[in-house]
């Protein structure tokens, strides 16, 4: 029980610290707090500068509440201190980790100090702090994966730091704004409810020991801080003592996290470690014990005005150098200047060490009563000036070839960080750019897939609209068409019996008046009469054969246009219909002419037939009035027999006719719907086909070792200095392409791709216009004419630009 209530708690107070991670954001806050020595910028932005002589690299490690699995662990690197005379500057890299959840980030820091008088200044800083944060895939454990995981998002903070110090002889007061502004860059926004914002104010004492032995000119230095944030308030404080052996101690306290004791040596004049110990008070007690090293190198400087020059030796130098240089009566001075509290400090030295010899010095002249022990105290004063004075030279001399030394290690130490940075600024740029180009490259795909559905989905309901209008149409034309063929067929068949029943009310009455008259005819009549009859009956099979051998051909092309039809509409269901055999229209429209000229002759025949019958009987009749004559009667039989058929074949010729019109204009309507629809398959399989060479050759085409030159570059079709206007073309956008090449194959559009990614194009694209059937190749769009033409006139010296153009899309 007792075990998980301390979980509880441990999770309470870590949301605490961590400032509510609420979907993966976390506050800026390091938990540097312990050391008055190192990474001074993170506590106050102006520390870079304040009370600071020199410049340090320093490595820290800090883990907290060590008695639990996976505790809160931070690493911090930096490069921080004074590095003008007027300005100090950071720059820290952290990672920290609380369990799953890890942070990884930088902070930029600059300070800026402005002289007020002879011992007061006003220094202004700015701490720049970017980070991003998320769950850490490798610290999770599990049995099975968790897509969960999957959707917790990484965050990106920007966050700022301003702070202000008033600096004196030995006092120094300012305030920092924690967390002032605090950037997500994921949802581009700011954080309005940040706990990690508050408002810090500080008091800080700066001074130096003059005493003897071996506290001699050591550093005191104490911090008091109180950070006012919403809902809480905390306290702290610092104390540090500085001994120029290289040796340092500190203690503090926070009402928050509890007290702290710390020590740090020097292992050489560059090199030093520090260790600090923390223990959780409160109500944090039970949290236990955290602890923080530190490694860091100091590059020293002697030559600012501002802040003490500190004289930290190693642990491990030799003390009898040290007596030399106190012992000395003209210490020389250093190239480097201190403050008027150093220097006072110093000159209080030398003259109690002159009070001392001097005194000594006296003590045994008064002790002395032989002018020949004066005298050989004279020569060992003598001897031992002398001697001092060669010692405080060579001291002198090694003392400047170490400074020279210690510049020209300086020297190339900023040389050699200043080359690392060049190449991580590098090397980061080229990652942004590689990153850059495949998310442009991520993104035209998904804006050309994009096009491809739309452009399909479009077209497939235009077809769709389009066939259920014809269909409608066509529908609505048989019925109507079906309606007249129904209407004439009824109008025929009275016709032919009204036909029927007049000839054979003739005949009957033709054979009564035959038998009324004579029912002997001669032979002669007979077989004119005959021959009549033959006549009128071979006219009629002739008709009744090209009107059956026309009505045939009709039903063929009403099949042809039926199959058709079917054809079309399975089609655009998806249905594949196997091809009728194939068959020549053109032979088929000719014998449909052939048989309609000659059913125009027949009827011209019967036309002629009909004027000669017609004659014949005009001049029977004027020599022979009988009416019940029976070769008139069948003549006149005849000649109506023949009108009737001649009209009847008019007539169904003329509805076969227009049958056949309204056929032919049914069967345009579909072959132009199979057209359209085998032209709309054969655009998107070249646009599918072309954006997929055009993504192979991005992808495979290595850069060229050799800069190519524009003879290299094959430029196809010229271009003129107007701006041409191309319409309808498909899946592309309207706006104004900046085109630099025009080809009408594939091949030369390929090899002009390949080399302009060689040359380092990887925006090359390219659209393909079906009215000239050529390929016009871009690299960029504009949505007005000002923008391209800018473009144009600047189109440098790259060598594929040499022949660029503007043209126009307007679909």
């Amino acid at each position: 029980m007792n075990k998980y209530l301390l979980y509880c708690i441990l999770f309470l107070f870590t949301v605490q610290m961590i400032h509510s991670q609420e979907n993966g954001v976390v506050a800026f806050d390091l938990p540097v707090r312990n050391s008055l020595k190192f990474n001074r910028h993170v506590l106050n932005p102006t520390f870079s500068f304040v009370r600071e002589q020199n410049k340090y690299i320093s490595f820290t490690n800090k883990r907290q509440w060590l008695q639990f699995d996976n505790a809160p662990q931070t690493f911090l690197f930096g490069y921080s201190g004074r590095f003008r005379e007027n300005i100090g500057m950071g720059l820290s890299l952290f990672q920290q980790d609380y369990g799953v959840q890890t942070t990884f980030g930088g902070v930029l820091n600059f300070a800026y100090n402005v002289s007020l008088s002879r011992e007061s200044n006003l220094t202004f800083g700015l701490n720049l702090g970017a980070y991003q944060s998320g769950i850490n895939e490798g610290s999770v454990i599990i049995n099975e994966p968790d897509p969960s995981l999957q959707n917790i998002p990484k965050h990106f903070m920007l966050t700022i730091n301003p702070g202000i110090n008033y600096g004196t002889g030995f006092f120094d007061f300012g305030f920092s704004v924690n967390n002032l502004v605090s950037y997500n860059f994921n949802n581009s926004k700011l954080i309005e409810e940040n706990p990690a914002q508050g408002l810090q104010a500080h008091i800080m004492y700066t001074g130096y020991m003059n005493s003897r032995g071996f506290f001699d000119e050591s550093k005191f230095s104490s911090l008091f801080r109180s950070e006012f944030r919403k809902g809480e308030t905390i306290f702290s404080g610092l104390a540090m003592l500085t001994i120029p052996r290289g040796l340092w101690g500190q203690i503090g306290y926070n009402s928050l996290y509890g007290a702290s004791v710390g020590l740090g040596i020097n292992i050489s004049e560059q090199i030093a470690i520090e260790y600090n110990y923390e223990q959780s008070l409160g109500d944090l007690v039970e949290f236990g014990s955290s602890h923080e090293v530190t490694l860091a190198y100091r590059f020293k400087n002697q030559r600012f005005n501002y802040s003490g020059d500190d004289d930290e030796k190693s642990v491990f130098t030799s003390s009898r150098k040290v007596r030399r240089v106190l012992a000395s009566k003209n210490p020389t001075k250093k190239t480097g200047s201190a403050t008027p509290g150093r220097l006072k400090s110093r000159k209080v030295n030398l003259e109690e060490n002159d009070n001392s010899v001097a005194e000594e010095e006296q003590e045994i002249i008064d002790n002395t009563n032989s002018q020949e022990d004066k005298a050989n105290l004279e020569e060992e004063k003598r001897k031992a000036e002398e001697a001092a004075k060669l010692e405080a030279e060579r001291i002198a001399q090694e003392e400047a070839n170490r400074i020279k030394a210690e510049a020209e290690a300086r020297i190339k130490a900023e040389k050699e960080q200043q080359e690392k940075q060049r190449a991580e600024a590098l090397k980061r740029k080229q990652e942004a750019e590689a990153k850059a180009r495949q998310d442009a490259k991520l993104k035209a795909e998904a804006e050309a897939k994009a096009r491809m559905e739309e452009v399909k989905r479009k077209a497939e309901a235009a077809a769709r609209l389009e066939a259920e209008r014809i269909k409608t149409e066509a529908e609505e034309k048989a019925r109507l068409e079906a309606e007249r063929l129904q209407t004439e067929k009824d109008a025929l068949e009275k016709a032919k019996r009204d036909e029927e029943e007049a000839v054979s009310k003739l005949e009957e009455q033709t054979i009564e008046e035959n038998n009324l008259s004579d029912p002997e005819l001669d032979k002669e009549t007979i077989n004119e009469i005959n021959n009549l009859n033959q006549i009128a009956e071979n006219s009629v099979n002739l008709q009744h054969m090209l009107l059956d051998r026309l009505s045939n051909k009709v039903n063929i092309k009403q099949q042809d246009l039926d199959d058709l039809k079917e054809e079309n509409d399975l089609s655009e269901q998806g249905i594949y219909v196997a091809p009728k055999p194939f068959k020549s229209i053109s032979a088929e429209n000719a014998e449909i002419e052939s048989i309609k000229i000659e059913i125009d002759k027949v009827i011209e025949e019967q036309d002629i037939k009909i004027q000669e019958l017609e004659a014949v009987l005009i001049k029977r009749k004027g020599k022979k009035r009988d009416k019940l004559d029976p070769l008139s009667a069948s003549y006149l039989k005849t000649i109506e027999a023949l009108k009737a058929e001649r009209l009847k074949t008019i007539r169904l010729k003329e509805d076969l006719i227009e049958e056949l019109k309204t056929i032919k204009e049914a069967t345009e309507v579909e072959r132009k719907r199979r057209i359209k629809r085998a032209a709309y398959q054969n655009q998107q399989d070249r646009y599918v086909k072309d954006r997929a060479t055009l993504e192979r050759i991005r992808k495979f085409t290595e850069p060229s070792l050799v800069p190519l030159q524009e003879e290299d570059f094959d430029f196809g079709e010229e271009q003129s200095n107007s701006i041409k206007i191309i319409k309808d073309v498909s899946n592309e956008e309207n706006g104004f392409y900046m085109v630099i090449a025009v080809h009408d194959s594939e091949e030369k559009r390929d090899e002009f791709l390949r080399k302009a990614v060689a040359s380092g194009e990887t925006n090359i694209n390219f659209f393909f216009d079906v009215n000239s059937n050529k390929y016009f190749i871009y690299y960029d769009k504009f949505n007005n004419i000002e923008a391209a033409q800018k473009t144009l006139e600047s189109k440098g010296t790259k060598p594929y630009n040499s022949k660029m153009s503007i043209v126009k899309i307007e679909n």
